[in-house]
């Protein structure tokens, strides 16, 4: 997939704003915890905003859904070592970025995740135990989404935070009930907020940048050590985030689903 007018692979970094939004800045949460597909998922749709808790001294966590096994072009890949090198670059992207929280995998099969009660457990099982303040999640709402573990990871992260709350789901877990004040759903079909990552969208790349493994199927660079590549793949990210924040008056952002009423 090409960006309209080039021949350079769309980035998954979720559509522009094109209206301001009504809501800017969260206060800084106590602890964050991210649901996201993929590795990598994360530090493409929020990666700015959660290095900008972490400097603050947010205790930013991470809860990767599936193994990233087919994250690569190459038919003939060792899936094996693709998963073990895929934990190792979403353990040094989240450090990148400042995470001083749990990075946690749950190894589900790439490109088969699928909604169930036993995943609902484990999910809803990090959210008591990592008692966040604010989820972040993919919106599962998105209309026209190609990609099923994108749409699942949502539903899953939402039914979740909603067993997680209560005590008479799951109630084995060795950890109490856990209620977030917040979701932030990023890929959002109506996005009504923003957050400011203005001076926080190079940490950002530099997350991304851990992810070596992605370089050709999703970043765009075919030669690791290419400078100007790298160089270009940091000022199309930069370039997305002053889109996304240029409505909103702020020069880099990340917008977002707020849902409060939890």
């Amino acid at each position: 997939m090409t960006s309209e007018g080039s021949d350079e692979p769309r980035l998954p970094l979720g559509n522009h704003a094109t209206a301001a939004m009504p809501s800017v800045d969260l206060p800084t949460p106590r602890s964050a915890l991210v649901i996201a597909a993929h590795p990598d998922d994360a530090e493409f749709q929020c990666g700015g905003t959660l290095a900008k808790w972490a400097v603050a001294g947010c205790i930013i966590n991470h809860l990767i859904l599936t193994d990233g096994s087919k994250g690569t072009w190459d038919a003939s890949a060792d899936t094996a070592a693709l998963v073990e090198q895929r934990r190792n670059e979403q353990l040094r992207a989240a450090r990148v970025l400042g995470s001083k929280g749990k990075v946690i995998m749950l190894d589900q099969v790439d490109g088969e995740l699928q909604p169930s009660l036993e995943l609902q457990d484990q999910v809803a099982y990090w959210i008591r135990a990592t008692t966040p303040e604010v989820v972040l999640a993919h919106d599962p709402w998105k209309t026209y989404r190609l990609h099923p573990d994108h749409r699942n990871a949502g539903w899953i992260a939402l039914d979740s935070v909603v067993a997680a709350r209560d005590p008479h789901f799951f109630p084995h877990h060795d950890v109490a009930p856990h209620r977030p004040s917040t979701l932030l759903l990023f890929e959002a079909e109506r996005p009504d907020h923003i957050e400011d990552i203005t001076g926080y969208s190079d940490a950002k790349v530099d997350a991304l940048l851990a992810h070596r493994s992605q370089f050709h199927t999703t970043h765009g660079i075919d030669d690791p050590d290419h400078v100007e590549q790298r160089e270009r793949f940091r000022e199309r990210v930069l370039d997305h985030a002053a889109q996304a924040g240029a409505a909103s008056g702020v020069e880099h952002g990340e917008i977002f689903k707020l849902i409060t009423d939890l």
